[in-house]
């Protein structure tokens, strides 16, 4: 392949010496056939993926022997870029010699981390790391069919970033375990949204049924109303808490109900102070913030949305105020 000139250096400097050798010398790209199956005195398997995002497509051949399950050789043909050819390059040499069960556990990750030159350096840029996911879904297609059993048996768990293989359970378990606040911290801990970025929110390269800004928001309400109700575990009414409880009870219900609304459209508030007014009724004391300070809903729809909002979470007998 020729050296295509970028500012700072080659297009291939993003691609590992492994990456490029398999592409252009690979050893298993070819076909398996049934005689080649009654010659080993093994089943043959044909699967064959396609990824959408990208029109690149893979076939896989497995020979396996059906006494031990051992995939005995395997070979692939390749309809797609370069480092698709890499990746299923790899990805048939961690094959041969596995068992179908073992064969099945090898993930995306397993592809790329094999195509490294150093483990600290990717082998490919992030957005081709899709090649390495359809080498790992061929995988799934071709065990499914020796066992006569569903693709989507193998997946117990609904992927969120499909680069990295990091579910939505295991997102939301670590933003809780580490308390994390941003999508760059998400990244730090599970590597998902890390390579080719659809994932983190609407408009990548490839649409998506969850993001991680919105399972960070989600997940972030879920903790404050989990602390809210730590905070009232007690039993003690609103009405009857000390001052300090009573602000933190709203701090935490604005937190998650109210503040996100307002941080939408460059606003927020801060709680002043909680007195007990006429007949029984708790005076909230607000004060806008940003851009909602001075805004006309401040004193109306908006007012009201929190009034109600803090009524609903806490307590009938309250009422807010803005200063």
């Amino acid at each position: 392949m020729g050296k295509h000139n970028l500012i700072g250096g080659s297009i291939w400097d993003e691609y590992s010496q492994k990456v490029q050798d398999a592409m252009n010398n690979p050893k298993h790209m070819g076909e398996l056939s049934e005689e080649d199956a009654k010659r080993t005195n093994t089943k043959l398997i044909i699967a064959d993926f396609g990824a959408e995002s990208c029109g690149d497509a893979v076939r896989l051949y497995w020979l396996v022997d059906e006494k031990t399950n051992i995939i005995k050789d395997a070979k692939f043909k390749s309809f797609g870029c370069g480092t698709a050819i890499a990746s299923s390059e790899t990805m048939v040499e961690l094959c041969i010699g596995k068992t179908v069960d073992e064969a099945v556990k090898i993930t995306n990750l397993d592809v790329e981390f094999a195509m490294r030159d150093n483990p600290d350096t990717p082998a490919v840029p992030p957005q081709k790391m899709h090649c390495s996911v359809m080498a790992y879904d061929v995988i799934k297609q071709a065990a499914a069919q020796y066992k006569g059993v569903d693709a989507d048996s193998f997946e117990d768990q609904i992927i969120v970033c499909e680069c990295a293989r990091v579910s939505l359970g295991t997102i939301k378990e670590v933003i809780k375990l580490n308390d994390l606040k941003t999508v760059e911290e998400i990244t730090q801990y599970t590597k998902a949204g890390g390579f080719c970025k659809s994932c983190i929110k609407a408009g990548g390269h490839e649409a998506r049924e969850y993001y991680l800004v919105d399972i960070l928001a989600e997940t972030r309400a879920e903790m404050d109303k989990e602390r809210l109700k730590e905070a009232m575990k007690d039993d003690v009414a609103f009405d009857d808490m000390t001052l300090v409880k009573q602000i933190k009870a709203v701090e935490t219900v604005l937190d998650s109900e109210v503040r996100p609304m307002l941080h939408s459209d460059g606003g927020d508030l801060e709680v002043i102070d909680i007195q007990k007014g006429q007949n029984g009724i708790l005076d909230v004391y607000i004060r806008y913030l940003g851009a909602c300070s001075g805004c006309s809903s401040g004193s109306g729809a908006t007012l009201y949305a929190i009034e109600n909002i803090l009524q609903e979470e806490l307590s009938p007998n309250l009422r807010v105020l803005p200063v």
